[in-house]
Order: structure tokens, then C-alpha cells, then sequence
């Protein structure tokens, strides 16, 4: 977020406009908490995770005094439109601004997750699959060297995307995520077959139907006491960490779209990137639609896991 946050402040200068940041999202937007940019502001961050200006989940602003409250902060200070980074709660509460104050929202697509409609990627998305990739290359050393299976979960409480990638890109034996239904006795019966293996690693995501990955861990090494069984929860190790190439020119990219279609009149909108071209849709569509798993990713880890 901070390569898209010193993407919009140097476009908004380059475009001759004041630019104010909010510190702790609409939390700050309710107290006031807005703070002056200049070009000095935002150097020396692109390489840097999390986000320079904080962010808080806010009770305050799900209710209408709240949002009331954050539109008179926004008026007194003399703010004309916003630019939100986040996901599906984030453009909620813009379409909520929009509708009840006529404020001009864009969002931005920022969740490790990639769960928004009309972008193929979300910033973080990347290094957070990358993070989990390292960590996993790092426990098949151990696996290998001790013979070892080792059930490794990563954030994705609705959607499997993050253990998709990392388990295909890291080699892993199965993958578990909640868009497929997971029989833990065809797994069993597969890692029969798979004896002849040095080690055997599974990705779970934490929104599997199976459960956490400490009870499936239980449950494995009850149906197989031959084997050491160990588990380990990524977690939020996923949401940190200095953000990919891919990820800062990603930020960079519709961090200045999000200002050229802000002063272009375009209101209420996401700006992603899709089919490797700047992508534009209505906000309520990035919250609404459903976004399914890639089947040919689903192919191709049974393929490679053979």
C-alpha cells in the first residue's frame, strides 16, 4: 500500500492538487486525523509493507451519526474526493458516502485475499504468495531431511487463491482450500500411493471445510501413526514483509489512474488491472460478483503432485 499511497500524492502534485492523507482509515476520517502531503512525505517507502497511514477497523463509521460526522470532517477540511485503498469493507462504506453525501470515492484493490471482482491482482496478493512460497521451500528442507509430512496453513478464510499459487509454486503434495470440498480419506489413500516420497507437504487454507489445520493435523496422525506429522500456521506473516517488483509497479499503475479518473469526473469506481491493461468498474460490482477458482490451476496441481 505505501508504493500506491506515494503513487496517488505524486500524480495529485504532478496534477497541481493538494493531497492529505487520512491516518487510520475512516476511524481518522470521523476525528479529523488528516494530514498534508508533499513529494518529501512519501520518499523512501516504496520499498517498505504496511501502509505509512495506518488502518483501523471502525464501529463509528458503520453507523449513520458516524458517517455524518466523517463527512463534516471531510467538508471542513476541504477535501473534494477520496481515494480509498482496500477491499470489500472499504468500498462498502464508499458507496455508503457516495449515496447518503455525494462524496467522490475511487477505490483501490488493496487485500493480500485477490477476492475482488474485475482485477486479476490485488496489491499484496503477490508478495504475500511469495512469503508463503520462501516458507514453504523452507520447510521441505526439514520435511525432506526428517521424512516428515507437514501441513502448512495460509490466510484465506473465504477464498483459496494465496494456497493455490504458493502450494503449485512450492511444490506442495495437495493443496486444501474452501472452494473444493476436502475428503481427508482419498487423501489418505493417495499418500499411500506416494510412500516412495522423500516428504510430503499440504497447503491448507484457513477456510477449509475440513477444519483448522491443527485438527487436521490430529486427525492425520490418527489415521496414520506411521508417519511424524507436523503443522505450521503462516498467518499473518503474509501481511508484512518489503512488497514484490510485481506488487509496486502494480500500486504504482492504478495508484495514478486513481487520480487521473478522480479529477476526470469518474466517482464511485474501482480501478484494477485486468488482461494486463488498467481495468474500471463500479464499486458496487467489485463487492458483488463472486469470484470462482482458476480449474486449470485445480488440473495442473494434480498433474504435478503426481
Amino acid at each position: 500500500m505505501n508504493a500506491c499511497i506515494r503513487a496517488v500524492v505524486r500524480a495529485g502534485l504532478q496534477k497541481g492538487v493538494e493531497v492529505y492523507g487520512i491516518m487510520n482509515g475512516y476511524e481518522g476520517m470521523i476525528k479529523g486525523e488528516f494530514k498534508k502531503m508533499d513529494s518529501r512525505s512519501v520518499g523512501n517507502i516504496i520499498h517498505r509493507g504496511g501502509t505509512i497511514l495506518k488502518s483501523a477497523r471502525s464501529k463509528a463509521f458503520m453507523t449513520p451519526e458516524g458517517r455524518a460526522q466523517a463527512y463534516a470532517q471531510l467538508q471542513q477540511n476541504g477535501i473534494d474526493g477520496v481515494i480509498a485503498i482496500g477491499g470489500d469493507g472499504t468500498f462498502k462504506g464508499a458507496m455508503k458516502m457516495t449515496e447518503e453525501f455525494g462524496v467522490p470515492f475511487v477505490g483501490l484493490p488493496g487485500t493480500i485475499d485477490n477476492d475482488l471482482f474485475g482485477t486479476d491482482f490485488t496489491i499484496g496478493y503477490d508478495t504475500a504468495v511469495q512469503t508463503a512460497v520462501e516458507a514453504i521451500d523452507k520447510v521441505r528442507d526439514t520435511a525432506t531431511s526428517h521424512g516428515r509430512l507437514f501441513f502448512i496453513e495460509v490466510m484465506g478464510r473465504d477464498v483459496g487463491f494465496i494456497a493455490l499459487a504458493s502450494g503449485i509454486a512450492g511444490g506442495a503434495e495437495d493443496i486444501f482450500i474452501p472452494e473444493t470440498q476436502t475428503d481427508l480419506q482419498v487423501v489418505s489413500e493417495k499418500l499411500k500411493k506416494s510412500a516412495h516420497k522423500e516428504s510430503y507437504i499440504i497447503v491448507v487454507s484457513e477456510g477449509d471445510d475440513a477444519g483448522n489445520v491443527r485438527d487436521i493435523s490430529d486427525r492425520f496422525r490418527q489415521m496414520h501413526p506411521e508417519y511424524d506429522v507436523k503443522f505450521l500456521v503462516l498467518g499473518h506473516l503474509l501481511r508484512g514483509g518489503s512488497p514484490t517488483a510485481n506488487d509496486r509497479i502494480l500500486a504504482s499503475r492504478i495508484g495514478i489512474a486513481a487520480v487521473n479518473a478522480l479529477l476526470n469526473g469518474q466517482h464511485n469506481i474501482m480501478i484494477g488491472w485486468q488482461h494486463n491493461r488498467l481495468s474500471v468498474i463500479p464499486l458496487q460490482n467489485a463487492v458483488k460478483h463472486h469470484i470462482e477458482v482458476n480449474k486449470e490451476l485445480l488440473e495442473m496441481l494434480q498433474i504435478l503432485s503426481y
